[in-house]
């Protein structure tokens, strides 16, 4: 699978932000005795998204270049 052409710093940021959405609706399920299936979803999504930014970015990400990562997506964004 060729993952040259894939914008690994916009995956990254949006599954990290789907992660910090669906995290607190699964604690929230829990909390009410509700089974977290739109929450479990979104993990799960989060996490495929998460991954396939390491793979599709040569040499992957470390804990130090995540937020230049989210800063660069939303730099775009705000320029756009």
């Amino acid at each position: 699978m060729d993952l040259s052409s894939v914008d690994a710093d916009l995956l990254l940021t949006i599954g990290l932000a789907i992660a910090i959405i669906a995290i607190p609706a699964a604690i929230s399920a829990f909390s009410d005795s509700r089974p977290p299936r739109a929450a479990t979803i979104g993990i799960l999504v989060a996490g495929a998204l998460i991954l396939l930014a390491f793979y599709a970015r040569p040499g992957g990400y470390t804990l130090k270049t995540v937020p230049d990562a989210v800063a660069r997506v939303l730099a775009r964004l705000v320029n756009y």
